[in-house]
Parts: C-alpha cells; sequence; structure tokens
C-alpha cells in the first residue's frame, strides 16, 4: 500500500468511527474536536472528505491547515482556496458553510491562541518554513 492510500484509509476510518459515535473518536483524536470537512476536488471537482480538528475560538469556528508540520500545505487547502463553499459535519449536525483564508496579521495574532487549545500546532509551525493557513468557517 502506498503512503497516499494508507493516510486515505486512516482517514476513511476516522470518518466512519465519527459518524458512528455521533461525532467522537477515539485513538490519536480521542476528546479532541473533530469535524469533517467536506470540500470539491480543485482539479477533480469530485467530492473530498476531511476529518479535521476545529478550534472554536471567540465564538467563530476555525480549521487549520498544519498537515502535521509538511512543507506543503494538505489537499483540503487547495480545494477551499480554488472553491470556499463547502460543508461540515460537527457532532451530529451538517451545515453548509463559506471558508474564510485568515489573512496576515489576523493569522498571526490568531495563531497563538491555536497554540493555547492545542500545543503540537507550535511544533507543527517550528517543522516547515512555510506559514501555515488557517480559515475561519462561517455558516453559509
Amino acid at each position: 500500500m502506498t503512503e497516499i492510500s494508507d493516510f486515505k484509509a486512516f482517514n476513511e476510518g476516522i470518518v466512519e468511527e465519527f459518524r458512528a459515535n455521533n461525532g467522537k473518536v477515539g485513538g490519536p483524536f480521542e476528546g479532541a474536536a473533530l469535524l469533517i470537512l467536506h470540500t470539491t476536488g480543485a482539479k477533480s471537482g469530485q467530492l473530498r472528505l476531511s476529518p479535521l480538528a476545529y478550534f472554536e475560538i471567540e465564538g467563530k469556528i476555525y480549521i487549520v491547515g498544519s498537515y502535521a508540520g509538511a512543507d506543503k500545505d494538505p489537499a483540503w487547502v487547495h480545494n477551499l482556496r480554488a472553491n470556499p463553499n463547502a460543508h461540515i459535519e460537527l457532532g451530529t449536525t451538517e451545515y453548509d458553510v463559506v471558508a474564510r483564508e485568515v489573512p496576515g496579521a489576523e493569522r498571526d495574532e490568531l495563531y497563538p491562541k491555536v497554540v493555547e487549545h492545542a500545543p503540537v500546532f507550535a511544533e507543527y509551525q517550528a517543522k516547515t518554513s512555510r506559514i501555515i493557513p488557517i480559515f475561519e468557517l462561517q455558516r453559509a
């Protein structure tokens, strides 16, 4: 199995567990606030599902394109940049959202708040020279 198919299988397992347990999962994500992001593939036009940690900060929902500190953005970031209209599953609730990439100075102020919620994100930023993007998900 290739690394990409391993990752896809891992994500599919998380999605199944999330849906079977009203938005709760175990393993490395136990206790984490997760959502399922539905995007349209930037190249393929096909539906893509991504289980992601999310952060509720000052009443807004944010997702972070950390890719565990890899030197490239995760595919869902490219998808949202191409088409910011998306859909999320949050626990047992689903709704449409519009993603807004948080720009420059606003992102720089927000990232430490993300780190307060999940300190591992400081390590992710330290591992890469790219600026890890943050997206606000606004109910459509």
